[in-house]
């Protein structure tokens, strides 16, 4: 058990230091040795939990995936039970990313724009993607959009877009227009 535990601690460790390496200089401007500083975990030990860089690195998009949907979803949920609130109310999670280390882009754009089209990491980003829509499209279906996979398109190209400019511009404003454009969207279409 004792072994289980440390190898669990060991890769959590890896994890975070490769998440905070990745999300801040890239996939392609991280190197191994960088992780394993941060780390502070020995190679071999990495190499027991991640055979090869492409490994941690889905391992990296996976983790986040889960943890971005679950901050969309937080935020949507502060902003009430009506599902057009919750459309709205999902940017917050946005706002709650700047507050708490500026805008490095979406690791997901980053990842498909650093990758081959073929990777592992592709692959992964469009399944976040997808999974991103389907849940827009469920809560715009409970708002009562005349066309929830329209407005939920609408309202994932307004997240895309808030992360793409808010990395470019490092500008906490491009989330609130955003999320003042996601409030006529819902208006327009429910």
């Amino acid at each position: 058990m004792a072994t289980r535990i440390r190898k669990t601690k060991s890769e959590e460790r890896i994890l975070t230091a490769a998440a905070a390496l990745f999300y801040t200089h890239g996939l392609r401007g991280v190197g191994i040795d960088q992780v394993l500083e941060l780390s502070g975990v020995a190679k071999s030990t990495l190499y027991v939990h991640f055979r090869t860089k492409e490994e941690l690195i889905a391992a990296y998009l996976r983790t986040t995936d889960d943890s971005w949907m679950a901050q969309l979803q937080e935020a949507a949920a502060r902003a009430g039970d009506d599902p057009r609130d919750r459309l709205v109310g999902l940017f917050d999670a946005l706002a709650d990313a700047f507050d708490r280390h500026g805008f490095f882009g979406c690791p997901f754009v980053s990842a498909a724009i650093e990758t081959d089209l073929d990777s592992e990491a592709r692959t992964i980003t469009l399944q976040h993607t997808r999974r991103r829509q389907a849940w827009l499209t469920e809560l715009s279906e409970r708002a009562g959009a005349e066309s929830p996979a329209a407005l939920a398109r609408h309202i994932g190209l307004l997240i895309d877009g808030a992360l793409t400019s808010g990395r470019l511009l490092q500008d906490r404003a491009v989330v609130d227009e955003a999320k003042s454009a996601a409030r006529r969207l819902v208006a327009d279409h429910t």
